[in-house]
């Protein structure tokens, strides 16, 4: 490459990073918003951050950028394909081309709304009711279809919004993901139900200190990998995990003293978020080789610790001494199995981050159905509680009792995260099958979580997945880390093996 060309990327790099570095400063104060900030600041946290989303796409979509991207392509022809400078400048392209569609006044429009949709659907769950909620949820809603048809589509403008999170994603290759999913599961949640088999759930509504499970929690998190010294866990209405900036990844949790696994598994899911943002390579800050591959990947790390690794054996093997010791009054008379038993019962409920990993994606199915109908046109939003209800009694045999356990229980639609949800279920199916993947290759697993050694695997996914940033796409990556295209059976088999020993099916 010609001194001119490196000169040239260097100043298309120092841009990005810097709009990157404002875009951190953005994700402080949705940290802040969600954690620690009074409920009389909605209005001027919303000015602020659509003041810096609107700063952000400007400088993004900048003719200068277009330019220096233009250069910086014709400068790299000859360089291979998963160079690292042909990865940048291939992913900013295709963040440029979709993000200069859109004006500047929808960005800050779509932040502003979301951030007191937010405040909105706060107390709405509080108190039970969607009448103040669904005004804004047909805001953004509105909104997110002028998003849609600003940046286009081939097929429906739900594809639109599913390529922010999935990018190449449809909403036909969903259906036809999700359709493969439902009569298996279905057929297995009907055996078990028939099973006399049948766990104590009530040990895991006894009383659970909340102080102590803040430390069993912290201690978990730190067991399989996550650096506090980067990091921090805090409490919300919410859990998530947001990444600051190299050094600095935080994740939350909500605690329920009756409740142990509620906040425990939640912590164990954004640890696996977090091990994934921490896992990036620092030098790339700001960049798409410093940044992950897609949600469903993000999500397939998250599902991967808190049920693949956070319910196996092995794992409570190692750690239910700990818990049983911290929590000696509620516990005393539980033995190891009873415990295994209790934490991997499978029974429909009404909460999703609460659900088994049996019902767990139809949970999925349902949100999908419902946000692809908003979007073909098929579905008013002020119909969705009922939907809602209606969908919950088809799938999983329940119908929530109040809206706060039905269509209020996520705060995604209230952060205008619209086509997220389905990366929950592809998230499912990556974690299985990279974890089938490690087992070959790492083959005493097992032996090292009940010893609680769980280095080799974090390393493995760092080395296979984290350290590339979106060097690959998702199907791409699949196939370089697992020798075959996505295939749902390693879901199947691992919920089968699972679940038959326990419920004898």
């Amino acid at each position: 490459m010609a001194e001119t060309d490196k000169e040239l990327l260097k100043e298309l790099y120092r841009r990005i990073t810097e709009i990157s570095l404002l875009h951190s400063c953005a994700a402080v104060l949705e940290w802040d918003e969600r954690t620690y900030m009074p409920p009389g600041g909605g209005n001027h946290r919303a000015e602020q951050k659509a003041l810096l989303s609107g700063m952000v796409h400007e400088k993004f979509t900048a003719p200068q950028i277009g330019d220096l991207l233009k250069k910086a392509e014709d400068s790299l022809s000859g360089a291979a394909a998963d160079s690292p400078d042909r990865v940048n400048i291939r992913e900013l392209r295709r963040q440029y081309d979709k993000l200069v569609k859109v004006p500047k006044s929808l960005v800050e429009e779509l932040e502003k709304t979301t951030t007191l949709a937010e405040q909105a659907w706060v107390e709405a769950r509080r108190k039970s009711d969607t009448a103040p909620f669904l005004p804004w949820l047909e805001k953004i809603i509105n909104l997110k279809r002028r998003y849609a048809e600003a940046i286009g589509y081939k097929t429906e403008p739900y594809d639109a919004l599913l390529d922010d999170y999935e990018p190449g994603e449809t909403a036909a290759n969903l259906k036809q993901v999700l359709e493969n999913l439902r009569l298996p599961l279905v057929e297995m949640i009907r055996a078990i139900a028939d099973s006399d088999r049948k766990p104590k759930s009530e040990i895991l509504q006894r009383n659970f200190p909340l102080d102590k499970q803040e430390i069993i929690g912290r201690l978990a998190a730190s067991a399989i990998g996550f650096d506090m010294d980067s990091g921090r866990l805090d409490v919300t209405t919410h859990p998530f995990c947001i990444g600051i900036g190299p050094g600095d990844t935080r994740i939350t949790t909500r605690y329920n003293a009756n409740h142990f696994g509620q906040a425990f598994f939640g912590i164990l899911h954004e640890t696996g978020h977090a091990l994934y943002d921490q896992g990036l390579d620092k030098s790339y800050f700001g960049l798409p080789m410093g940044e992950s591959v897609s949600l469903g990947i993000h999500e397939s790390q998250s599902r991967l610790w808190e049920n693949v690794v956070g319910r196996s054996l092995a794992f409570w093997q190692y750690f239910y001494p700990w818990v049983q010791k911290l929590f000696y009054d509620s516990l005393k008379d539980v033995s190891l199995e009873e415990f295994y038993f209790a934490i991997n019962e499978v029974r429909p409920s009404f909460i999703r981050v609460e659900a088994d990993e049996a019902t767990y994606n139809l949970h999925i199915l349902v949100r999908f159905e419902i946000e692809h109908a908003i979007f073909s046109g098929d579905l008013k939003t002020a119909d969705i509680p009922a939907v809602w209800n209606d969908k919950f009694k088809k799938y999983l045999g329940v119908e929530p009792p109040d809206d706060r356990q039905g269509c209020l229980q996520d705060v995604h639609w209230g952060a205008g995260l619209i086509g997220y949800f389905p990366t929950y279920t592809l998230g499912n199916l990556y974690s299985a099958q990279f974890f089938a993947a490690a087992k070959k290759e790492l083959t005493d697993l097992e032996k090292q979580f009940a010893s609680g050694q769980f280095s080799d695997l974090l390393n493995w996914l760092r080395e296979k997945i984290h350290r590339h940033g979106q060097r690959y796409r998702a199907a791409e990556l699949v196939v370089k880390v697992t020798g075959e295209p996505l295939n749902s059976r390693y879901l199947l088999e691992y919920l089968r093996g699972k679940y038959a020993p326990l419920y004898g099916i």
